[in-house]
């Protein structure tokens, strides 16, 4: 449950200059802003929330009951269009914009806050008036029934009977599109109780994990300038319980990033993966916005080797150049897929996909995913990864890494690249190149990291050598 907050009163310029309007508080207008940025903008939480709170001065509580609602209501969306829908007895496509996310803002703090239930229904309503003031009796009557029932009551009413559809119902129950729920549930081998228990990962909110790099700080020193507590499983990965980590001295100078555990884990175990012969060159294929580019570069400082880092997208082999500044890197613009050498010993293949492994952090990616996204990027991460078998060495060694459990952009696209790469290759097992003793890694070759089982992203990572 989140915090119980009032908010700061204040008064604020709505977007479109219709004059100075006092609104409920600022926390739930930024919030609001927040929201509708996403819908209307196709803006993205993570990037259009600092600059909001920025620009009305929130900070502390006030920032941390803004982003609560902010991401907790995009998390949610799906299971409160149902209940706010059935509040108000119509589609919520037939509910104007503005009023649709103040309402999904309200219904969020009634149905899942310590917010009393007078309180959120009364400061939405202000919002509404503010935000769209043709709406404001129907916001009042919607939220008032919204507030006659918990969640429960709410769930049993407007999700299909779990005996009867069990996707159907974890879909509104549990908040993500039923396709969603059929990819995880056929990658988790139809367990629905685990499946269940990755849903209810996804929806809560993420820990911050920085990775420290080697050769810079160890883990131990920068969780303690942090403040944080060392990872279970990266010797690099550290904890943070939240705040703003950006502001770290240690970030901005250089000597760790922020990166989710499993992205340093499936780094690592290509800089791990058992190699014969040399291992001077190596290759990141995809490798904006930096990260894992950032651990690599450092790893290979010690070892003296030297990466070579492509990103196709202009904006993005800028932000590498920086992540790698001081590292023995060199950053190309250019195709991952054009023609390259076939003479690199490590090659780190981390594919655009769908993004299904990270709700957590981007829960608006559920809403806007399609499963017609799926043969473009499927396509692309072939060519990707075909491309890179070529440029091994002979023994030398690939590792493809996505984002993404779903199998048709993991195991499917793995098979496929390496029956049409018109090379030989040779599956590694990718489990013994990972911490000992991290549970649920299966059956091999290929690993998939869970939320619910590692506290990672759900990535998937799978090693090829070349023959």
């Amino acid at each position: 449950m989140g915090p119980r907050r009032a908010g700061r009163v204040g008064v604020v310029r709505l977007r479109g200059g219709a004059g100075r309007v006092r609104v409920t508080d600022y926390p739930r207008r930024a919030a609001y802003e927040a929201v509708a940025a996403v819908h209307r903008d196709g803006a993205y939480a993570n990037l259009v929330l600092p600059h909001v709170l920025r620009d009305l001065r929130l900070h502390g509580r006030d920032a941390a009951f803004a982003t609560e609602l902010t991401y907790g209501t995009l998390r949610h969306q799906g299971t409160l269009d149902a209940i706010v829908g059935a509040a108000a007895n119509r589609d919520m496509t037939r509910i104007d914009p503005p009023a649709r996310d103040a309402l999904r803002l309200g219904a969020y703090q009634v149905l899942h806050t310590r917010v009393p239930a007078h309180a959120a229904v009364s400061a939405t309503v202000d919002l509404v008036r503010s935000v769209a003031p043709g709406a404001t009796g129907f916001a009042n009557a919607v939220l008032r029934e919204v507030a006659a029932h918990d969640l429960d009551a709410w769930i049993a009413r407007v999700a299909p009977p779990y005996d009867q559809d069990p996707v159907a119902h974890l879909a509104v129950s549990d908040s993500h599109p039923q396709w969603i729920v059929r990819a995880f549930a056929e990658a988790l081998g139809g367990d629905l109780d685990e499946v269940t228990r990755l849903l209810i990962e996804d929806n809560q909110r993420p820990p911050v994990h920085l990775c420290a790099r080697p050769g810079r700080i160890d883990a131990v020193e920068l969780a303690d300038q942090a403040g944080g507590a060392p990872g279970a499983f990266s010797p690099y990965a550290v904890y943070l319980p939240g705040g703003a980590p950006g502001d770290l001295p240690a970030i901005l100078d250089g000597r760790a990033h922020v990166q989710d555990e499993g992205s340093q884990l499936v780094a690592l175990a290509l800089a791990d993966a058992p190699l014969d012969g040399t291992d001077e060159r190596w290759l990141d294929l995809c490798a904006g916005p930096g990260g894992k580019a950032g651990l690599l570069g450092a790893i290979a400082a010690e070892r003296g080797a030297h990466l070579t880092a492509i990103e196709v997208a202009e904006h993005r082999a800028r932000l590498v150049e920086q992540a790698v500044r001081g590292l023995p890197v060199t950053v190309l613009h250019q195709d991952g897929r054009s023609d390259l050498p076939g003479e690199f010993d490590r090659i780190l293949v981390d594919a655009p996909c769908t993004g299904l492994g990270s709700l957590r952090r981007r829960p608006e990616a559920r809403w806007r995913r399609q499963p017609s996204d799926l043969p473009p990027l499927t396509r692309l991460q072939r060519e990707l990864l075909t491309a890179a078998l070529r440029a091994a060495r002979p023994g030398g060694v690939v590792a493809y890494v996505t984002c993404s459990p779903h199998l048709v952009e993991t195991q499917v696209t793995v098979t496929e690249a390496a029956r049409r790469s018109g090379v030989a290759v040779d599956f590694v097992d990718a489990r013994p190149v990972l911490p000992a003793g991290m549970p649920g890694l299966g059956s091999g070759p290929t690993v998939q990291l869970w939320p619910h089982r590692h506290g990672t992203d759900a990535m998937f990572l799978a090693l090829l050598r070349r023959g």
